[in-house]
């Protein structure tokens, strides 16, 4: 019974809760090695936006801002701009921010470069974590973002 009960679950779920999604590298961000700058799924009335985390790479690969916190938080919010503006929405359809911090001391400036991105009176939701490396050592942040867009 229980196999049978596991099975209709499962049944439902996929017929329910099956979307389409297509993986984006926009050309205004780097091409990345190995994954995608984004997986865009239709929900429907609206579509989520799911973007890797961001470094501070401009569209040529090359890094911005090498030491300087603020110069590379700038970068890494143009390019979820660009890769949030390129599925038709704006940085008002970011629902969710995950920031990954090499020094959380810098928290102060993150947020005076956030704040010139997001929605102030009603920002996205967020979680801040201070890790000891990125997989680079010239990054000092890096910031993963979702959007829901709502199509036209």
């Amino acid at each position: 019974m229980r196999l049978l009960f596991a099975a209709v679950f499962i049944l439902i779920c996929s017929t329910a809760f099956s979307q389409t999604f297509t993986l984006k590298n926009p050309e205004t961000v780097t091409k990345p090695k190995g994954y995608s700058q984004a997986s865009e799924i239709d929900l429907g009335k609206s579509k989520m936006l799911i973007i890797s985390g961001q470094v501070a790479l401009d569209a040529e690969g090359r890094v911005v801002g090498m030491n300087n916190f603020e110069h590379q938080a700038e970068q890494v919010f143009k390019n979820i701009k660009a890769i949030v503006e390129s599925s038709g929405g704006t940085m008002n359809d970011v629902v969710k921010l995950t920031f990954y911090l090499r020094d959380v001391s810098n928290i102060i400036k993150l947020r005076e470069v956030r704040d010139r991105y997001v929605n102030t009176a009603s920002p996205p939701a967020s979680t801040l974590v201070e890790v000891s490396d990125l997989f680079r050592d010239e990054f000092l942040l890096e910031i993963e973002a979702t959007a829901v867009i709502s199509k036209k």
